[in-house]
């Protein structure tokens, strides 16, 4: 395997590192006060072209795989933005994955453009707060009438529910009692946000704050039948398609927001005297930060070889599910080493690792937790029984 960087993946760094620099610490720091979604920046991002880096070229997109989608995110996360200014673009590369893979060349052309222009926001309606990472228990339900679907039902952790003028939305069409499989009977659909049918409430959260999370409610919704995504039933499987490279980004996110809060801390060990010297003197200061970095180039390299086994059509799922679990707990202990190094201005917000820390915690919670990574790792690479 080639480890070194080629010029094509060394361009596309520098290109987003270009539109980053436009957006300090200090522009997400105000994003973290006031809340306000990031406009200035997607739109920048969506103008330099980055929102279509994985998006076929024949609708307008890049046409690249998930190795250049995890150096671009990797990059952006490194720039002082954390999970708001990763969030606020990376389900542009992942979520429409359904699309690119089962919808219909028309669907496409309907659809890809508008995306990849920045033209339509797109959020996601799959998870639900009484069946959780338990997808198949779904209740939300798309009843078949005349033309399309009337969907009923609930979502939770709908992220840019607020701004999203589209929404991708994951339904039984069919009862769980009246299915072989519990996978089975489910469909998705890419539709309207039709506010008048849907209710978004905003969720309070502890970091991320500017990419809102919200409680949906979908009370009649009308689906035309041209927003089926493929075959109705058939959508379970058709999300698995995107779960591999959701986990890859997050880990290479959650890597690079831990590596510019080791920058930051590095450089404050340096530039801070105590008791005459430099508190970067001491093994006490240096030794966790040295181990920071040893464990964030580890799961880099984890995360980069799951890239290059999905981008080579290879079985990635132990590497992306490991990079996203090296990759989160690597993130979260650098931003944590940041702020203890730091000292009380660590709790200021002026230095930004605190709002490091608390924007890298939920790569440990979602997509997926520790714990079902370890299950899967357990079963499926160990040959251990299933334990739930």
């Amino acid at each position: 395997m080639d480890f070194s960087i080629s010029e094509d993946h060394q361009a596309l760094r520098e290109g987003v590192a270009a539109v980053m620099k436009k957006f300090d610490a200090d522009y997400w720091l105000e994003r973290d006060e006031d809340g306000e979604f990031p406009r200035e920046y997607h739109r920048a991002m969506a103008e330099a072209g980055w929102l279509g880096i994985t998006m076929p070229e024949e609708y307008g997109g890049s046409g690249l795989g998930v190795t250049e989608a995890a150096i671009m995110m990797h990059e952006i996360a490194s720039h002082g933005g954390g999970m708001a200014a990763t969030s606020a673009v990376h389900i542009n590369l992942f979520g429409p994955h359904p699309i690119v893979v089962k919808a219909s060349h028309e669907q496409k052309q309907r659809w890809i453009p508008r995306l990849v222009s920045g033209e339509d926001q797109c959020c996601f309606g799959f998870t639900e707060p009484n069946a959780g990472l338990n997808t198949t228990q779904i209740t939300t339900f798309a009843q078949k009438v005349e033309g399309g679907y009337i969907v009923n039902g609930q979502k939770v952790w709908t992220s840019t529910g607020q701004v999203a003028n589209k929404i991708m939305l994951l339904a039984r069409t069919t009862k769980i009692e009246d299915c072989k499989k519990p996978t089975d009977g489910i469909s998705i659909f890419y539709t309207d946000m039709d506010r008048s049918k849907i209710e978004v409430t905003r969720i309070p959260k502890m970091g991320r704050k500017c990419v809102d999370s919200n409680s949906t409610f979908i009370d009649g919704l009308f689906v035309p039948d041209e927003d089926l995504i493929g075959e109705e039933g058939k959508g379970f499987s058709y999300i698995l398609h995107s779960l591999n490279p959701e986990r890859i980004l997050i880990a290479v996110e959650a890597i690079g927001i831990g590596q510019d809060a080791l920058r930051r801390a590095t450089q404050y060990a340096k530039e801070r005297e105590v008791f005459g010297r430099q508190i970067g003197k001491n093994q006490s200061i240096q030794h966790p930060l040295a181990e920071n970095w040893m464990y964030l180039e580890a799961a880099f390299n984890t995360a980069m070889k799951a890239a290059w086994l999905y981008d080579n059509n290879q079985p990635c799922g132990a590497e992306a599910n490991s990079a996203k679990f090296l990759g989160a707990r690597a993130g979260y202990e650098a931003c944590l080493q940041a702020v203890l190094t730091h000292g009380g201005m660590g709790y200021a917000k002026e230095y930004h690792v605190e709002r490091l820390l608390r924007e890298v915690t939920v790569t440990r919670i979602a997509p997926i937790t520790e714990q079902l990574i370890s299950c899967f790792i357990a079963e499926k690479v160990l040959g251990l029984p299933k334990s739930y």
